[in-house]
């Protein structure tokens, strides 16, 4: 099944494989080359590589390793039967088995966070963890002060490289499943999403069922408008906000943040924009906690509409 998707098909197997920032890049080798992985936290926002580059320093040095999903096995439960299991039992293969566990901001901050702390000191001999993360003050400081800390971070000057090495791997995937293409779609793909590959994987396998991606996506790729938002917000129509959020729920959250953050200079009174800085940084902050995106983005805006002024 993982492997009808694109994303498993063709993720990297080789650290020098992976689109990341020289530095990064660097870092990871330096684990290859030495052939150990300390334990390790990697910070950023989804589908940068973090997982990916876990998988790729346990297959190139031939580790053992096991992978759990946070979200899914967050309580103590997993810590005791899954974690302490395979961590305390001797590989017949490898040298060194590897923990990596994905969404680690998502195990219980109560329970389980507390519980590996211990783990990781007691197996440290026989089995190193690597925990990926994209919320990283969700994960409590004794456990994340046992990693070395590695943040996933684009430096402005990173991105036309990492976007131009990106286009070439996606040129690689299109020709390899006989996908017919046409440059400048692909590319406004890319630009919508990056550095989010995962997404942009998943989005060009939705628009190649039909063997070609052409001009007939771009509307469905557009970046997002919020002439109409500003709109609603300034009449303080409710209605009307409440259906654009709708129709844009789909999209990450953070980039609908930053987006609206990004266009308060235009729209709204100087004086209120401090207010609704506020009001913004909150409701993102609270995104990495709540169940419902939507509804945390219209209690978002119904505070802006209702505490600030429009141009």
């Amino acid at each position: 099944m993982n492997e009808s998707l694109w994303v498993e098909r063709y993720r990297p197997k080789t650290v020098q494989e992976c689109i990341l920032p020289t530095e990064l890049k660097d870092t990871f080798q330096a684990f290859v080359d030495r052939k150990e992985i300390p334990h390790l936290l990697l910070c950023g926002t989804p589908g940068v590589g973090k997982t990916t580059i876990a998988k790729a320093l346990c297959e190139e040095i031939g580790c053992d390793y096991m992978m759990l999903n946070g979200s899914d096995e967050s309580g103590i439960d997993t810590f005791r039967v899954k974690i302490k299991n395979y961590a305390s039992s001797m590989s017949m293969f490898a040298a060194k088995k590897v923990i990596i566990i994905d969404e680690a901001d998502y195990l219980n901050p109560n329970s389980t966070q507390p519980a590996m702390r211990g783990a990781m000191e007691e197996f440290a001999h026989n089995c190193t963890f690597i925990l990926t993360c994209n919320y990283k003050n969700r994960i409590i400081e004794p456990l994340a002060s046992r990693c070395a800390v590695v943040e996933f971070k684009l430096k402005p000057e990173d991105k036309p490289k990492m976007a131009r090495e990106f286009m070439r791997r996606v040129d690689e995937i299109l020709k390899t499943e006989g996908v017919s293409y046409k440059l400048p779609v692909v590319a406004e793909v890319i630009k919508k999403f990056f550095p989010d590959y995962r997404r942009v994987l998943n989005e060009l396998q939705r628009y190649s069922v039909s063997g070609t991606i052409d001009e007939g996506i771009l509307a469905n790729v557009s970046d997002i408008t919020i002439t109409e938002l500003v709109k609603s917000l300034k009449e303080r129509n409710f209605r009307n906000m409440r259906q654009w959020v709708a129709q844009h729920g789909n999209d990450d959250s953070a980039r609908l943040f930053r987006k609206i953050y990004d266009s308060l200079y235009e729209v709204m009174k100087k004086e209120d924009i401090p207010q609704a800085v506020i009001h913004i940084a909150k409701y993102q902050f609270q995104a990495a906690f709540v169940s419902d995106q939507e509804l945390n983005l219209v209690a978002c805006l119904t505070e802006i509409m209702s505490d600030c002024s429009f141009i």
